[in-house]
C-alpha cells in the first residue's frame, strides 16, 4: 500500500487551493489550474 497520499503538500505563499465537491482549483503566479476528482477521494 503506498503511503505516499498520506503525506501533506507544502502550498507556497502566493499560491491559493480550493476545493469543491468534486473538483479542486490552484491559483497561483504563473496562472491557474482546475482539476476535476472522483467524489470518492477525501481531500482536505
Amino acid at each position: 500500500m503506498s503511503r505516499i497520499g498520506k503525506e501533506p503538500v507544502a502550498i507556497p505563499s502566493g499560491v491559493t487551493v480550493t476545493v469543491n465537491d468534486s473538483s479542486m482549483q490552484v491559483k497561483g503566479p504563473k496562472g491557474e489550474l482546475n482539476t476535476p476528482f472522483d467524489p470518492v477521494i477525501a481531500v482536505e
